[in-house]
């Protein structure tokens, strides 16, 4: 390569990064015009999308008066603006009634807030870019290390485009529910989980519910949600999608051989696996293999991300079931720390729900409890103890609440026993269903298999 090929180069990164400002203007002043597409430009850009940090905080300000019910209009977001101390920093009054003047249409905001999104894409592309070059001229370390860390750069930059919800009359819907009773006759309507009692109690897990499962730190709630998961991908052939903030890929992957295998998860932690606990993990190795189950432990993922990933899989292949786990160690969509993160927790939740119902999936919830079950002599989980709670007991379609008495007294007579306590299931009875817990295979199982 040649010099004047660097110096090119060079002289590229120091132009106008991409941008688009009257696209942002526009966007900003559709949603302050019709606050019915401040959903769907939400989901399309952030606000670290916009190149003037001015449009980025009267865009945060638009979407938290959304998020909590009230008016978008020009004077409730510089009433805003006023009250968080920001309104200097966007240019004053004049500047929003200014961004609400830049509005063509309501119809058109989306179309605009692509282009937002997309300019911000190259932006972050040129900066990878610029970077890969600075390490490159540097040369410092291994040049693999180097090669890593521009790989590592361009990672998580692809978005996916949105999606439509499922519209129809109501004779549209009737032969679809006729053959739904049909199939009832010779099967389970929804996504079996292998737990017989509960899915006798539910029909399996259906599309477009929220399926709340909630309970203490330790206790094993991860590790259900991933039998769910297990159950329907590879005895079933679902296409299932887990998202994991909590644990590795890897680590997620150690417990599925674990509880596949039988295999004690302490001894591949460990590395120290036999001769007879080999032949068990062979044996399973092939279907396990074959398991339609996708696996997302990125940190740092939001309830946009989750869905718009979600979205992509069932484009590319069809999705039967989403995991999420766990909902309080999400971030806001926004990538912003609020002081209300019971807001933030609620709007996670509503987002959650929009997945079910848009995807016609069922969405498997994880929700950390509050202490109030160890103030209690029975240390039984309640709906009320539900962490940050705001809306997730409303959304739920139902909610497993997961007790072990041997998580709280090593001498227990329940050792090795689990409550799934549904507490509410929105289109059928509450019941209290034990299972056997085998924590050595990080798994639950039916009490007719122990």
């Amino acid at each position: 390569m040649s010099t004047g090929t660097f110096e090119e180069t060079e002289a590229a990164f120091q132009r106008t990064p991409p941008q688009d400002i009257e696209a942002e203007k526009a966007t900003l002043g559709g949603m302050m015009l019709s606050r019915d597409v401040i959903g769907d430009v939400q989901d399309i850009v952030k606000v670290d999308d916009f190149y003037r940090p001015a449009h980025g905080i009267v865009f945060e300000t638009i979407i938290d008066l959304f998020g909590k019910g009230e008016p978008c209009d020009p004077i409730t977001v510089n009433a805003e603006l006023v009250r968080r101390g920001d309104l200097e920093r966007v240019g004053g009054l004049v500047a929003v009634h200014q961004l609400f003047q830049s509005a063509a249409s309501a119809t058109s905001t989306t179309w605009y807030a692509d282009i937002v999104s997309e300019r911000a894409r190259l932006r972050r592309l040129v900066e990878a870019g610029a970077k890969i070059t600075q390490m490159g001229y540097a040369a410092e370390g291994e040049i693999a290390e180097i090669e890593d860390a521009a790989a590592a750069l361009l990672t998580g930059l692809i978005r996916t485009d949105d999606g439509d919800e499922e519209v129809g009359e109501l004779g549209e819907g009737l032969q679809g529910v006729f053959d739904e009773l049909e199939a009832g006759k010779t099967g389970m309507a929804g996504v079996p989980t292998g737990f017989t009692d509960f899915d006798l109690l539910t029909d399996g897990l259906h599309p477009g519910q929220v399926i709340v499962i909630a309970a203490r730190p330790a206790i094993g709630k991860s590790t259900l949600a991933v039998d769910f998961a297990r159950n329907a991908a590879i005895r079933e052939g679902k296409r299932v999608a887990i998202f994991s903030l909590e644990m590795s890929k890897k680590d997620l992957t150690k417990r599925i051989i674990s509880a596949e295998a039988r295999v004690g998860l302490h001894h591949i932690f460990h590395r120290n696996l036999t001769d007879d606990d080999w032949s068990r993990v062979a044996r399973v190795t092939e279907r396990m293999a074959a398991a339609p189950l996708h696996i997302n432990a990125k940190p740092g993922q939001t309830a946009t991300s989750i869905r718009a990933r979600c979205r992509k899989l069932q484009q590319a292949g069809g999705l039967d079931l989403v995991v999420v786990d766990y909902l309080q160690l999400m971030e806001s969509s926004s990538g912003r720390k609020t002081d209300n993160r019971q807001q933030e927790v609620s709007d996670m939740s509503r987002s959650f729900k929009l997945l079910a119902k848009e995807l016609q999936v069922p969405v498997v919830l994880l929700s950390q409890l509050n202490r109030g079950p160890e103030q209690r002599t029975d240390k039984k989980p309640m709906l009320s103890d539900l962490r940050e709670s705001g809306a997730i007991e409303q959304d739920a379609d139902v909610v497993v609440l997961l007790h072990r008495a041997d998580a709280y007294d090593k001498e227990s007579p329940r050792a090795g026993e689990a409550d799934l306590i549904v507490e509410k299931n929105r289109n059928g009875p509450t019941a209290i269903i034990t299972v056997a817990f085998q924590g050595h295979y990080a798994r639950f199982v039916d009490m007719a298999q122990t």
